[in-house]
C-alpha cells in the first residue's frame, strides 16, 4: 500500500497525485486538513525523516514564526509547531511498502513506487 500525506490545494501534492496517476499507482491520501496531522503521525515521520527535514523552511508559515522560535526549534518544539501547523510540514511525504521519501523528485518518486 501507498500512502501520500500533504495538503489537497498544494502545487507540489498535485503535482505528486499527477505523477502516481501516470505511475497506475494506487494510494490513499492522508490531507491534513481533513485528517489531521497529530503528535502520534508526527512521531511516525521523525522515525524517518530528522525534524529539520520535516519542516519547511522556505515556506509562508515559517517566516512567519518569531524569531526567537526559529532560532531556537528542536525536536519537542518541532513537534508542537508542526501539530499545531501542518501548513509547514514538508510535502510531499510518501510512505510505499515500508520505505519513506521526503520531498519531490520525480526519479526517486518512480524508483520508490516501481520496486
Amino acid at each position: 500500500m501507498t500512502t501520500l500525506y500533504g495538503i489537497n490545494n498544494c502545487d507540489t501534492i498535485k503535482k505528486t497525485r499527477s505523477l502516481l496517476w501516470e505511475l497506475a499507482v494506487d494510494y490513499e491520501f492522508h490531507d491534513y486538513k481533513k485528517l489531521g496531522c497529530d503528535e502520534a503521525l508526527i512521531k511516525k515521520f521523525l522515525k524517518h525523516f530528522g525534524f529539520k527535514s520535516l519542516v519547511n523552511s522556505r515556506g509562508t508559515t515559517w517566516r512567519k514564526l518569531p524569531d526567537a522560535v526559529k532560532q531556537n526549534l528542536s525536536e519537542a518544539s518541532a513537534i508542537t509547531i508542526m501539530s499545531e501547523n501542518n501548513s509547514i510540514i514538508k510535502r510531499p511525504i510518501i510512505e510505499h511498502q515500508g520505505k519513506w521519501l521526503l520531498g519531490f523528485n520525480k526519479e526517486e518518486i518512480q524508483l520508490l513506487v516501481q520496486k
